[in-house]
């Protein structure tokens, strides 16, 4: 949301700040340290089930249902009362306790460079250098 329509819309709520966009690694450390996270995007319902930390999506549908089924998404749709609903469960300390899924455990470019350097060492072996 733009910032200065943020601000109109939430100018009297003193919990809800609207902030300047971030860079990547500040958006990471802000996420981390968040209770909850509301978003319409995928890529931040996945950040969210890596770290831990509770997200609530405020679409009807996601294209990364894994978070739903293991992870610590839930879809509270664009109903308001389901918004409130869900938040109010996860400041009560009632949220979903989610999983990190199979493989998401970040060490998945050290899997690469290992099968890409096995790989490599038999293509050599087999040639005179």
């Amino acid at each position: 949301m733009h910032r200065i329509k943020c601000k109109k819309i939430l100018q009297s709520s003193a919990k809800v700040h609207c902030l300047k966009p971030f860079g990547y690694p500040e958006f990471l450390n802000l996420m981390a340290n968040a209770k909850v996270v509301l978003t319409d995007s995928g890529g931040i319902q996945e950040e969210t089930t890596v770290l831990g930390i509770p997200c609530i999506t405020l679409r009807d549908t996601t294209e990364r249902p894994i978070t739903l089924t293991q992870g610590t998404n839930v879809l509270a749709r664009n109903d308001p009362q389901e918004i409130i609903r869900e938040t109010a469960k996860i400041l009560e300390g009632k949220e979903r306790k989610g999983n990190r899924p199979p493989f998401w455990h970040g060490h998945t470019a050290e899997r690469i460079v290992r099968i890409l350097v096995i790989r490599n060492s038999k293509e050599l072996r087999g040639k005179v250098l």
